[in-house]
């Protein structure tokens, strides 16, 4: 009877593996198109998805603010950041303010600030329609719930490199956005004017 059991999960094995090999060939040929990132990135995101079980936490990049500043400091330092790499600030959502308004009640500090650069963003929707959702580039600045500052920002690695490989001057200004975002993440946190 175990000999018979062992058989019949040998060949549910063998059935399924001849069912799966197409599929696993066409993602195989189909990768080896993209990026040559594309795989590292992915297998970053997989991760981040399996230690925090969180997949939002596996498509940003956050940084802990440094304890001895404020919320006004950091505010003024990511503008100034952003100022400083020529990023146009279009809009700013002070999401803690508005709760508060609709509520009557307090609200942690969150606030949502939008960058963006109108020619490389009319290159990535020339490149792809698609690329509209990401735009403009967002970065928050966010009180966590046992008080602390974090800022979060998208991570623009899956836009850059995780598909077939944008043209090389896309590519190369997209990284430079993602330069320019991450900059602006590192000094926020720290301060650093």
């Amino acid at each position: 009877m175990l000999r018979n059991l062992f058989a019949i999960i040998g060949l549910v094995v063998v059935f399924a593996g001849l069912i799966a090999a197409p599929y696993v060939m066409d993602v195989k040929n189909r990768f080896a198109e993209f990026d040559e990132k594309a795989l590292d990135t992915y297998v970053s995101m997989f991760q981040q998805i399996l230690e925090t079980g969180n997949a939002a936490d596996a498509t940003v990049w956050k940084a802990q603010v440094n304890e001895s500043l404020t919320a006004d400091e950091v505010d003024q330092t990511i503008k100034f950041v952003a100022n400083e790499h020529n990023i146009k600030n279009v809009g700013e959502l002070p999401l803690s303010k508005q709760v508060e308004a609709m509520s009557g009640k307090p609200y942690r500090f969150v606030k949502i600030y939008m960058f963006c650069n109108a020619m490389t963003a009319a290159q990535m929707l020339d490149y792809s329609d698609s690329y509209a959702a990401y735009l403009p580039c967002r970065l928050s600045l966010v009180e966590d719930k046992k008080g602390r500052l974090w800022i979060y920002t998208l991570n623009m690695d899956p836009m850059i490199y995780g598909g077939t490989p944008l043209p090389p001057e896309l590519k190369a200004e997209a990284i430079k956005v993602k330069e320019i975002m991450q900059d602006v993440l590192a000094r926020g946190a720290k301060g650093d004017f």
